[in-house]
């Protein structure tokens, strides 16, 4: 079957999922069903906006994975983002699902409701201009994400650098696609047969992250885009692989992502930041080479350079709460016991409800009867 673009052709959408089907009957007959990871958060909101997940064959079904960066934020970064917003002369800004993860001691929507400096922003260009526009102050901006959002941080800095814009800075959280997906790999308690790649990275740093999970772990690998055609025949890609018994990388988003990647991308990453030795994933604890920092020459850069002492602790996380599970592919959120009850979009314990693209948001919206008869 050749790469599809009629994303919403019902005929095509039909044919996709009888060649799932047929595909899946074919597969060796187990207790369990074949589990396929969509790694990244778009690819979670998609399937359950669209239905995808019941358009599978009992003995496939979908693990949520880690690529959702709003959902990997772990709480002392939330809380030193906050101790940043209530220094005096001092403005927060970060993208719109961030400012309202929770911290230990509240989110950043929380901190402006008390008179913190915290502004929404679409990037870091928005940053960097309000930078420009207040030369008496600091400005701090939130890098989060995978290798999909370091590159425009990166030209932020480099622009900085340039203008000699010493009131910007940048707390980094910036994090790498490969290490969660080695570490869920490594876990005995997960059984993940395949992986569908989130497209977005894979604009940036090509195929090579995902390599050696056919090489190491003999594990199908299609990196997929976003439009419902496109994650079916990923499926139906991955299914193809599990039934001829191979594992290799395959790019389905071949009409955005190439093998290689973009260059121009990775060298501005390159220049501006450097691997951090570990960093701390929600979920998933700390990863050894997981992270980015900023490199020597963009030290000055470093708003952590700005916190005196480690932000307070006033509370524990609380116990309950299943973020963590999800995130590493041992929970569906209905689960959680307190999906939907003490947690729910205008009131969220965890950053899975808040992020738009989180598994609890997506099963909240679009599963909400199913949770319900679950509970």
């Amino acid at each position: 079957m050749k790469y599809v673009d009629e994303f919403r052709d019902p005929q095509v959408v039909q044919r996709m999922v009888c060649e799932i089907a047929a595909t899946a009957a074919r597969l060796p007959p187990r207790s369990q069903p074949w589990q396929l990871m969509e790694v990244c958060g778009g690819h979670t909101h998609a399937i359950f906006r669209f239905g995808l997940d019941r358009l599978l064959p009992d003995c496939v079904e979908f693990v949520h994975g880690p690529g959702c960066p709003v959902c990997v934020l772990p709480e002392s970064v939330i809380d030193q983002a906050v101790a940043l917003s209530q220094r005096p002369d001092t403005l927060l800004c970060s993208y719109g699902d961030a400012v309202r993860v929770p911290g230990t001691g509240g989110s950043l929507l929380d901190a402006r409701a008390d008179g913190a400096g915290v502004e929404v922003v679409y990037g870091p260009r928005d940053a960097l201009e309000l930078a420009r526009r207040r030369p008496a102050s600091d400005v701090v901006f939130l890098a989060i994400g995978f290798e999909t959002t370091a590159p425009a941080t990166a030209l932020a800095l480099q622009t900085a650098r340039r203008e000699g814009l010493r009131n910007f800075r940048v707390l980094c959280h910036l994090v790498l696609i490969e290490p969660p997906l080695r570490a869920l790999l490594s876990d005995p308690e997960l059984r993940i047969d395949g992986f569908l790649g989130p497209g977005h990275v894979s604009l940036v740093t090509g195929t090579r992250p995902f390599d050696f999970i056919p090489a190491e772990y003999r594990r199908p690998v299609v990196i997929s885009g976003f439009e419902p055609v496109d994650l079916l025949q990923s499926v139906w890609m991955l299914l193809r692989q599990l039934e001829q018994d191979e594992a290799r990388v395959e790019l389905q988003y071949r009409r955005a992502a190439s093998t290689a990647g973009n260059r121009t991308a990775r060298a501005a990453i390159d220049e501006v930041f450097e691997p951090a030795p570990a960093t701390e994933w929600r979920g998933l604890g700390a990863l050894p080479h997981s992270g980015l920092r900023l490199a020597p020459e963009y030290r000055a850069f470093d708003a952590a350079e700005l916190l005196t002492c480690t932000a307070p602790v006033p509370a524990e996380t609380d116990p309950r709460c299943g973020c963590a599970k999800v995130l590493s592919g041992h929970m569906k959120p209905p689960v959680c016991p307190l999906f939907g009850r003490e947690c729910t979009p205008a009131s969220p314990r965890g950053p899975l409800m808040v992020s738009s693209e989180g598994a609890c948001a997506a099963w909240y919206q679009y599963r909400q009867e199913t949770a319900d008869a679950r509970r």
